[in-house]
């Protein structure tokens, strides 16, 4: 069944299964209608000869120049050009198709002043799997994500790049294969197309749905070592984090204690610490803070995915025409900031309770480096290596964007929020916090194999799931198809999924 857009209910779960299931979209009936309003408001004001920023004058710098109705004509093409200048390797497909979600759902609104055909024309590109080649690079965040919104806009008119059944092509040749007629641009149509920051939006709502399905996988991760670390399990209580009131603390304790449920050491027969190293027993309380900063930044990009993010935007009912900045990625790149130093102060919890795992004065027992000849083999010494370097690039990569503007268009618009920026960095910050974790799983299930006692049903589960890719290290071997594989492993949730479907049971 197709999802339909209708500028108000969309949302991060309907955009990952828009973006990278492929799902068919509709506009919604009553958007249809408030778009033609809207349009029939516009040309009526175009006839009047009424002044409208970038429809019949210039933009940007250009603001106060006037154009003639000739110039008018052709404006759109020529502002499409000149704003299709990024940079770079193309979007991955799923970026842009988010993106194009994003923008429909704008115009569903009925605000944007744009013709119908120039939406339902998006429609189809989505649902016949035309994707527009957009370049990575040279979005600022305001006006919107103009640079890479211009190279969508580029195949309204016939032209630009896409991706159309595994092909790179032209876009006439794309569009024509997928049999969608080429609307053109008219007044308006084309700055009502890019003046939105849907690429940047797009791409940190997939980001925030990663990282919710990280959090919970380093949750199971930390269960897993806190088992083979024989942790006191009196800080993961429920009663403890209710007193202080967090409800993403509350949520990681509980998630941790469900995962480690059956296992001997919550029998209270085990010898444990009267208390345990921070990277054990503050772990709900560190998780819990990520899982508070990800569900803001989650509020923040579903705000913005269902409002109206244009300039200018039209107002049929009361006949008005307003100019402003809502195209501006602030409001989501600041939140996605967060989220992504989040993702990475959560990878050094990680790296720490790995650490624990192997360093032979900390590891309650287990082997040094869990190796089986300590001396002789070095077990996974160098898997805390890897993983170190990989949390010293996030640290880099966490230096916030939002409050990097440099000026643009000669000082018109001096503040813009970097938010692209932001949004390519969290992609990053992920791929190296799925090798980091993976490390710490990897490392886990090693140390659980030394252990003799039964062991959580959740834990358990990730060991198994972790030994169908992942051999136990008995002697050493070269590490890195391992740590790859672990990465790849993380990143595809099966640990998650197959952990879930046994605590549902």
């Amino acid at each position: 069944m197709s999802i339909i857009l209708d500028g108000a209910s969309l949302t991060i779960e309907k955009l990952v299964a828009i973006a990278r299931l492929g799902e068919q979209v509709e506009l919604a009936p009553a958007a249809l209608e408030r778009i033609k309003i809207c349009r029939a408001m516009l040309e009526k004001k175009l006839a009047n000869k009424e002044t409208m920023y970038g429809i019949n004058t210039g933009i940007g710098e250009f603001s106060e120049t006037k154009l003639t109705d000739d110039q008018v004509a052709n404006f759109q093409k020529y502002l499409i050009y000149n704003h299709a200048a990024g940079i770079g390797e193309p979007a991955p497909i799923e970026h842009v198709r988010a993106a194009m979600a994003g923008r429909i759902n704008v115009h569903a609104h009925g605000n944007s002043g744009c013709r119908p055909d120039i939406t339902l024309t998006l429609v189809e590109m989505l649902n016949r799997g035309v994707t527009p080649v957009i370049c990575q690079k040279g979005s600022v965040g305001a006006s919107g994500d103009l640079a890479p919104m211009a190279q969508m806009a580029l195949l309204l008119m016939g032209e630009g790049e896409a991706f159309y059944k595994g092909e790179r092509l032209s876009g006439a040749e794309a569009m024509k294969r997928a049999g969608i007629p080429i609307p053109g641009l008219q007044a308006r149509d084309g700055l009502a197309t890019i003046n939105g920051s849907n690429v940047l939006t797009g791409m940190s709502a997939l980001h925030i749905y990663d990282m919710e399905r990280w959090l919970k996988q380093a949750e199971i991760a930390a269960a897993m070592s806190i088992e083979a670390l024989l942790g006191n399990m009196k800080p993961y209580g429920p009663k403890l984090h209710e007193l202080r009131g967090f409800s993403g603390s509350i949520a990681s304790a509980a998630h941790i204690l469900k995962v480690i449920d059956g296992s001997d050491l919550l029998t209270g027969k085990m010898k444990t610490k009267v208390q345990d190293a921070y990277s054990m027993r503050s772990t709900p309380q560190v998780i819990g803070a990520a899982r508070d900063a990800v569900a803001y930044a989650r509020s923040q990009v579903e705000i913005e995915l269902n409002g109206v993010a244009d300039n200018p935007i039209f107002i049929p009912e009361d006949d008005l025409t307003l100019t402003g900045a809502n195209f501006q990625g602030t409001p989501v790149s600041l939140p996605m900031d967060m989220a992504g130093i989040s993702i990475t102060m959560v990878s050094v919890l990680s790296e720490r309770r790995m650490n624990r795992l192997t360093n032979p004065a900390l590891s309650q027992g287990l082997p040094d480096f869990l190796a089986h000849e300590p001396g002789f083999y070095s077990g996974l010494m160098l898997s805390q290596y890897t993983a170190d370097h990989l949390i010293v690039e996030q640290r880099i990569l966490s230096a916030p964007a939002s409050v990097q503007s440099i000026p643009a268009a000669a000082d018109q618009e001096d503040f813009v929020s970097m938010g692209m920026n932001t949004a390519l960095k969290n992609g990053q910050i992920l791929e190296n916090a799925y090798g980091v974790l993976g490390i710490e799983f990897m490392a886990a299930a090693q140390a659980l194999d030394f252990r003799s006692f039964t062991v959580g049903r959740g834990t358990q589960k990730a060991r198994d799931v972790i030994r169908r890719y992942v051999a136990h290290l008995d002697v050493d071997r070269p590490l890195y198809p391992d740590h790859n594989s672990m990465q790849a492993l993380v990143k595809s949730g099966e640990i998650l999924d197959e952990v879930e479907k046994v605590l549902a049971g």
